[in-house]
C-alpha cells in the first residue's frame, strides 16, 4: 500500500513539475514583442526644425516658384517672387502645386504685411488649402479680433484654434501641418474623415481635428462631401499681399 502511495505521489510531483514547466514556457517574454525587421528607414533631419529633412520635397526654395507651382488654370504664376519669398499679387488668383498629395507633413512659413490695413477678415488674409478643399486659415490676428472659427490657425468655419499664437504684423510665422486624407465609402460618404493637426509657431492649435467636409464660406460642410483622391495644395489670393517662404512637404 505504501508503495502505491509513493508511486502516486511521485507521479503527481512529476505531473505538477511538467505543468509548471509548460506554464513557464508559455509565459510572455520580452523578446516576443520585439520587432526587428524591417529596419526603420534612416533620413537626415534638417539642422533646425525649419530646415527640410532629406526625405522632403522642397516646394519653394525662395527663388523658383515655377518649378513646383502654377496659377489656378495651370498657367505661370503671377505672384511676386523677390527677397527669398513669394507674395500674393491681388487679382492673380490662387497658386497650386503641380504635384498631388494624399497624407503628408507640410511646413510653410508666412508673413502678413508690416503695414496694417483693414480689420477682421480684411487684414493679412490668405489660406492653405489641403487637397484643394480644406482650408487652414491665414490671417493677421495680432490684436485683430474676428470670428473665432475664421482666425489664424482655424480650420475655416469648422474648428477655431486652441489658442491665438500670432506674431505681430510683418513677422515671419510658421505652420507645421500633419494631414491624413479621407477615405470614402462607395456612395461617396466618409469612411474616415480628413484629420488635421497644426502647430502655429511651435504651438499646438489643432489636435487631430476631424473635418466634417470641404471648406464652405456659406453653408454646412456636410452637404458638400464628394469622393476624391490625391490632390493639389493651394495658396489663396484673398487680395492681401501675404508672403510665403521655405515650403516643404513629406509624404506619409
Amino acid at each position: 500500500m505504501k508503495t502505491k502511495i509513493l508511486t502516486f505521489t511521485l507521479l503527481f510531483v512529476a505531473l505538477f513539475a511538467a505543468a509548471q514547466e509548460e506554464e513557464e514556457s508559455m509565459k510572455m517574454k520580452p523578446q516576443m514583442t520585439e520587432i526587428w525587421d524591417p529596419e526603420v528607414s534612416k533620413i537626415t533631419p534638417g539642422e533646425t526644425p525649419m530646415d527640410a529633412p532629406s526625405d522632403a520635397i522642397v516646394l519653394f526654395n525662395g527663388t523658383d516658384l515655377g518649378r513646383e507651382w502654377t496659377n489656378g488654370d495651370g498657367s505661370e504664376s503671377g505672384w511676386l517672387v523677390e527677397d527669398g519669398c513669394a507674395t500674393v499679387v491681388k487679382g492673380q488668383g490662387i497658386i497650386k502645386t503641380k504635384r498631388v498629395f494624399e497624407d503628408f507633413q507640410l511646413h510653410i512659413e508666412w508673413r502678413s504685411p508690416a503695414e496694417v490695413k483693414g480689420k477682421s477678415q480684411g487684414r493679412g488674409n490668405s489660406g492653405v488649402f489641403l487637397q484643394a478643399r480644406y482650408e487652414v486659415q491665414i490671417l493677421d490676428n495680432f490684436d485683430n479680433r474676428t470670428y473665432r472659427n475664421g482666425q489664424a490657425g482655424s480650420l475655416y468655419k469648422q474648428y477655431p484654434p486652441l489658442v491665438n499664437a500670432c506674431k505681430g504684423p510683418g513677422e515671419w510665422q510658421v505652420y507645421d501641418i500633419i494631414y491624413t486624407a479621407p477615405r470614402f465609402n462607395d456612395d461617396g460618404t466618409f469612411f474616415t474623415p480628413p484629420t488635421v493637426t497644426v502647430l502655429h509657431n511651435g504651438v499646438l492649435v489643432q489636435n487631430n481635428s476631424k473635418l466634417r467636409g470641404p471648406t464652405e464660406y456659406v453653408g454646412i460642410p456636410e452637404y458638400a462631401v464628394k469622393k476624391h483622391g490625391a490632390d493639389v495644395i493651394q495658396l489663396q489670393d484673398h487680395g492681401n499681399p501675404v508672403s510665403y517662404r521655405n515650403i516643404w512637404i513629406r509624404e506619409l
